[in-house]
């Protein structure tokens, strides 16, 4: 069974990822009184942009690089993921560490891609992004952290739901409250889609892509929120757990509907920050997420 699983995480997230974003979409557009699309519309996207004609608007191997790369780190994390209690057999060469590398490597990915294109707009979406993942990611790995002080252990699958989990007392408590404070900034998701702006900078980094390499990252972005909410519930719902695999993974899934509809009605409900207020946002997150570290060493 422990064979099957990183297959079967990997085909869940690609399967269910764009219902997800299209839940997201629909949502916001209930919020805003729209119509909105359908919420299937994401998949008829991604491919349409698979069927188009590959485009190399810079002509550099970073640039043709960038997107597979992005995809494939976000489809390694996704694969080593303990989804619905159970670790699959890569858990066992992967820990912690790797997953905070692995999508790390795949927001860098983004970097590398906007800038090769070397498009003015790209470049100002580069350098947001750059912001964004030296501010933010250090708020989802002292998540995983804490989960590791408190079990002594980097394993994922048990750091993970250790986070909150065990001994629930003020630093998990806090950690809570951090994670859903910086949930926007994960996904992406306004007040925090500051990076893309679509209307500022016509999507930013990915302004110089089309075709199969924009589907690429599409799809990775959606797989990275279901991720991200995948984590939430992981974390801070251990609670959820039946023991029956096939049951956890259907609650959990259902766990994490909840969690876009919240990300959609705070999305649909804010305007978009500035970048310097969300430097300073940014900066209470981190701080906060450092407190909850320090209270888990003392044991609290």
């Amino acid at each position: 069974m422990s064979y099957v699983i990183p297959f079967l995480n990997v085909i869940l997230f690609l399967l269910l990822a764009p219902l997800f974003d299209g839940v997201l979409r629909k949502l916001t557009a209930k919020v805003q009184s729209r119509q909105g699309p359908p919420v299937i519309q994401p998949y008829f996207d991604l491919f349409k942009l698979l069927g188009k004609e590959r485009l190399d608007a810079a002509g550099t191997w970073p640039f043709r690089l960038a997107p597979v790369l992005a995809f494939a780190a976000t489809l390694a994390v996704v694969a080593v993921i303990p989804f619905g209690g159970r670790a699959g057999v890569l858990a066992g060469w992967m820990d912690a560490t790797v997953v905070i590398y692995l999508l790390t490597l795949a927001g860098a990915s983004v970097l590398f891609g906007a800038l090769a294109g070397r498009n003015t707009f790209g470049l100002i979406g580069a350098s947001r992004e750059m912001i964004t993942m030296i501010m933010v990611e250090p708020v989802l790995a002292m998540t995983l952290i804490l989960g590791a002080v408190k079990i002594k252990s980097l394993s994922l699958a048990a750091a993970a739901p250790a986070a909150a989990g065990a001994a629930f007392g003020l630093s998990s408590a806090l950690m809570l409250v951090v994670y859903l404070l910086a949930l926007q900034a994960f996904v992406a998701r306004q007040p925090f889609d500051i990076a893309e702006a679509e209307v500022e900078l016509l999507e930013g980094p990915f302004i110089e892509y089309s075709g199969p390499h924009l589907a690429l990252f599409k799809y990775a972005i959606m797989i990275k929120r279901m991720f991200y909410a995948w984590l939430f519930v992981s974390v801070f719902l251990p609670f959820l757990r039946t023991g029956v695999y096939a049951l956890d993974i259907l609650v959990q899934l259902l766990a994490m509907a909840v969690v876009f509809v919240l990300i959609a009605l705070v999305g649909a409900t804010n305007p978009r920050l500035r970048i310097d207020q969300a430097v300073r946002y940014y900066a209470v997150l981190i701080v906060a997420a450092l407190a909850a570290v320090g209270l888990g060493v003392l044991g609290r």
